[in-house]
C-alpha cells in the first residue's frame, strides 16, 4: 500500500512538471488582455478588435489549455503562427447575444466591449474570436495575429485602488481568482463594501459544492470608488456616475440588472490577477444577472441578496443555465434539433452527453412531477423539507431554459430555478465540480 501511495505521488509531481514545462514552452508567465467590440443586430453579427494590453501575471490554469469544459456561445482560440497548434482555449457568453434576442435588436444596430484575459505568447500567435448562436453555428468569426514583442501592446499601470484579500488558499497560479468590485460606493461608504464583500464570500462558501472546494478558491475586494452611491435606476431617472456603470432596466427589464463597460472593468481590475468577476452593487433592490465566463452582479442589500448571488453565480462560473420557464408564449430559445450547451438542460437529442448517468434505473422520461407543497405558499418546516429533498431526485423534468415544453431539467426544484431552496440538485453540483476540477488541475 505504501509503495503504491508513493507511486502515486510521483506521477502527480511528474505531472505538475509536465504541465509547468508545457507552459512554460509556449507563455511567459504573463497576460494579455485583449479588448473587442461586438456589434450588430438581430441577424448580423461584427467583431473588432480594439486594443492589446499587458498584465505582469497570469492567473489561470496551466494545464489542459487546449481544451475546452463547456461550448458557451463564443470562444477564442490562441495558436502558434507558425504551426497552429492550438496553445489556449477559453469559451464564453455575452450581454451582445443576449441583447440579440430582444425586440430592440430587430431595428438598431449597437456595439457592446468586452476583454478576455489569455496567456502571453513567447512567439508569434494567431488569434481567432468566433461567435455562435443557440444552433451551435458560426455567426461571426475575427482571426488576428499577435506578436508579444508589438510596442503598442500596451502595459497596464497601477490603478492605485485599494484591495484586500478576503479568502487567501494559495498563489495565483494554484487557485480559482474571483476578484469582487465595489460599484455604487463611494469613498466614504468602503467600509460597508469590504463588510458586503465578506457576505458575499460566507453566501457562495456556505453551499456545496463551493464549501468542500473553498481550498480552491482566492477571493479579493477591489474597493472601486464611485462619485455617487447606488447603481442608475432609468424608470426614475437615477442616472448616477459611478465605477461600474451598472443600471437596472437592462433590455427595458426592470430588475435586470447588468454592465456593459466591460473594458471600463477589466480597467479597474489591473492591479490584482483574477479570473472571475463579481461587481457588487450597493442597492437594496432586487436585481441581478451572471453570463458565462463574463460578470456576475448582484445586490448588496435585499432581503435575497445570498440567494440571488449563489444563483447569478451558478451562470457566470459554472455555465448553469436557468431552469424555470415563462409560459407558452415565450419565444424558442432551445430549437428541439439542438442540445444546448449548459449542463443542467437538455432536450433530449444528445441526453447522454448530460446526466443519463445519474438517472435512477427505471426513470420514465419526461418525469412526473412529485406531489410537494408549491414554494410559493409553503410556511412550515415539513413543507420546506420535501420541497428541498425534491432537489435531490434525479429525473428528467419538462420545462426548463424559459420554456413550458420541449426543454428538459434534471430535478423538481433547484437553486438554478428557484432562490428559495437551499441546494443545487446533484446535475449543477457535478458540473460545478467539474469546472472547478477544470481550472485547478495541476
Amino acid at each position: 500500500m505504501k509503495r503504491l501511495f508513493l507511486i502515486l505521488v510521483t506521477l502527480h509531481a511528474s505531472l505538475v512538471t509536465l504541465y509547468a514545462q508545457k507552459f512554460e514552452e509556449h507563455f511567459d508567465g504573463r497576460t494579455l488582455r485583449l479588448d473587442y467590440i461586438f456589434a450588430g443586430d438581430s441577424v448580423s453579427q461584427h467583431i473588432f478588435f480594439h486594443q492589446a494590453y499587458s498584465m505582469p501575471q497570469w492567473a489561470g490554469r496551466r494545464s489542459r489549455l487546449a481544451e475546452k469544459y463547456l461550448n458557451g456561445n463564443g470562444q477564442i482560440t490562441l495558436r502558434d503562427h507558425a504551426t497552429q497548434e492550438i496553445l489556449y482555449i477559453s469559451t464564453f457568453s455575452t450581454l451582445f447575444q443576449e441583447w440579440q434576442a430582444t425586440d430592440e435588436a430587430k431595428h438598431v444596430q449597437r456595439s457592446f466591449p468586452t476583454s478576455y484575459l489569455v496567456p502571453m505568447p513567447r512567439r508569434l500567435a494567431d488569434v481567432c474570436v468566433t461567435l455562435t448562436d443557440f444552433h451551435n453555428r458560426t455567426t461571426a468569426q475575427l482571426t488576428h495575429t499577435i506578436d508579444p514583442s508589438d510596442i503598442l501592446i500596451r502595459p497596464l499601470a497601477e490603478t492605485g485602488i485599494p484591495h484586500r484579500y478576503l479568502l487567501q488558499n494559495g498563489d495565483a497560479t494554484e487557485c480559482v481568482d474571483l476578484a469582487i468590485l465595489a460599484e455604487g460606493y463611494t469613498e466614504a461608504e468602503m467600509p460597508k463594501f469590504y463588510a458586503d464583500a465578506q457576505r458575499a464570500v460566507e453566501a457562495i462558501f456556505s453551499h456545496e459544492p463551493f464549501m468542500s472546494m473553498k481550498q480552491r478558491f482566492n477571493v479579493v475586494a477591489v474597493a472601486s470608488p464611485s462619485h455617487d452611491s447606488g447603481p442608475c435606476i432609468p424608470h426614475a431617472g437615477q442616472w448616477k456616475q459611478t465605477a461600474c456603470g451598472s443600471h437596472y432596466d437592462t433590455f427595458y427589464t426592470d430588475r435586470y440588472l447588468m454592465t456593459s463597460e466591460i473594458h471600463r472593468i477589466y480597467d479597474l481590475l489591473a492591479d490584482v490577477p483574477f479570473e472571475h468577476i463579481i461587481v457588487m452593487v450597493n442597492s437594496s433592490t432586487y436585481g441581478g444577472g451572471g453570463i458565462y465566463n463574463q460578470i456576475t452582479l448582484s445586490t448588496s442589500d435585499h432581503s435575497t441578496f445570498k440567494q440571488v448571488l449563489v444563483h447569478e453565480f451558478g451562470h457566470a462560473y459554472g455555465g448553469l443555465g436557468d431552469e424555470y420557464d415563462y409560459g407558452d408564449d415565450m419565444a424558442n430559445m432551445y430549437n428541439a434539433e439542438t442540445e444546448p450547451w449548459e449542463p443542467n438542460l437538455t432536450t433530449l437529442v444528445d441526453f447522454d452527453s448530460k446526466w443519463a448517468d445519474l438517472l435512477p434505473k427505471g426513470t420514465p422520461i419526461p418525469t412526473p412531477k412529485a406531489d410537494i407543497p408549491n414554494f410559493r405558499y409553503a410556511h412550515t418546516a415539513e413543507e420546506w423539507a420535501q420541497i428541498n429533498a425534491a432537489t435531490q431526485h434525479v429525473g428528467v423534468f419538462e420545462g426548463g431554459g424559459y420554456q413550458t415544453r420541449g426543454v428538459y431539467r434534471p430535478a423538481q426544484e433547484c437553486r438554478m430555478k428557484i432562490n428559495e431552496v437551499e441546494h443545487f440538485c446533484p446535475v449543477c453540483d457535478r458540473a460545478i465540480r467539474r469546472i472547478t476540477d477544470f481550472y485547478t488541475a495541476q
